[in-house]
């Protein structure tokens, strides 16, 4: 009896022993992902963890990306217009934490050149041809435009833009500062002028006393 426990408590304490060292270590893995060629951030990657049952993450604005992964791990950045990138996390990692900087590389697709006409045959592109409207040249367009009757009324229904408004406003402003000390006396208040009409009064009165 005494051996059948001393059996199953080794096999108990083999089986937890097992377990321990068979269980990889735990590790924060951080990094930047970058363009290879211009160098700049590659925004929004998602990184997938082919070995921890594609366990998704996603890259921020910056490139950056942190989560927990196992020592040996391998590690797929994907990206819309980027190629895909594999790494794999070293084994034999003794920190608790592991940085990378990733550089991902853009894919050049080259589309094939597509043709678009807009008539299905040639009939069709003789028909639409011969009934189009052939417009004025240039000069003819300047001349109507530049009639008087068009600028007549573009005169009358057009509002003013905001230089003939600052031009009219300089022009008011400079008028106002060159008759600034120019005032204007009221001529009923000036004795001198009062003085003007009575001579006129009385020479008026003398001119009509000797005529009679």
């Amino acid at each position: 009896m005494k051996y059948l426990l001393t059996v199953i408590l080794f096999l108990l304490v083999s089986s937890v022993f097992a377990q321990h060292t068979t269980e990889k270590p735990l590790i924060q893995f951080t990094g930047i992902i970058n363009d290879v060629d211009s160098n700049t951030a590659v925004s929004y990657v998602t990184v997938t963890n082919l070995t921890n049952k594609g366990q998704r993450y996603a890259a921020n604005y910056k490139g950056y990306f942190s989560f927990i992964a196992h020592p040996g791990d391998t590690i797929l950045f994907t990206a819309i217009g980027y190629r895909d990138v594999l790494m794999n996390i070293p084994a034999d990692i003794k920190d608790s934490k592991y940085t990378a900087m990733v550089k991902m590389k853009a894919e050049i697709v080259n589309l094939p050149t597509v043709r678009v006409y807009p008539w299905a045959t040639v009939e069709e592109f003789t028909r639409d041809f011969m009934s189009m409207r052939i417009a004025d040249d240039d000069y003819v367009i300047a001349a109507r435009n530049l009639s008087p009757e068009s600028l007549s009324g573009l005169i009358q229904t057009l509002p003013r833009d905001g230089g003939e408004i600052q031009s009219i406003n300089n022009r008011l402003n400079h008028d106002r500062a060159l008759n600034k000390n120019m005032v204007q006396t009221n001529p009923l208040l000036n004795p001198f002028a009062w003085g003007k009409l009575m001579q006129s009064i009385f020479k008026g009165d003398k001119i009509r006393s000797e005529s009679n």
